[in-house]
């Protein structure tokens, strides 16, 4: 993929992963999807995966229409598929403002906050306590 050609950006962040997703709008477009220098489903090869990081490209019917590029960084699997969800999702409404009332009716422009809560002191876990013993 020529990096001289036209794209829109998109930052999509879950759990402790960030995705840059760079979409590529062009005429010459060929519907490639590569996620760190492979091909997506060489990177996420569960059938789920897939659904959930084309759901904005489907939903606005440009599945196989543009080509996007992904760097993601930290986190697992789950995580770095919501990621990129959002970035995708966010790269579309930077390339037409039209597309936002459909991405955000079908839930891909909310950012999930949800992080792993901190373990506290005195504790096994965030809320875990250790078991009580009377002796």
């Amino acid at each position: 993929m020529a990096e001289n050609r036209r794209y829109f950006e998109g930052i999509g962040r879950r759990k402790t992963s960030t995705a840059r997703v760079r979409v590529f709008l062009d005429a010459d477009a060929t519907g490639e999807f590569t996620v760190n220098g492979k091909d997506v489903k060489e990177f996420f090869p569960r059938f789920g995966d897939y659904i959930t990081l084309a759901g904005p490209l489907a939903d606005t019917e440009l599945d196989g229409k543009v080509d996007i590029s992904v760097l993601i960084n930290g986190g697992g699997v789950t995580g770095q598929t919501s990621a990129v969800r959002l970035g995708i999702a966010r790269a579309l409404v930077k390339y037409d403002e039209n597309l936002r009332g459909v991405l955000r009716q079908h839930g891909h422009l909310t950012r999930d906050a949800r992080v792993k809560e901190r373990k506290k002191p005195g504790l096994k876990r965030a809320r875990k306590a250790p078991t009580y013993t009377k002796r």
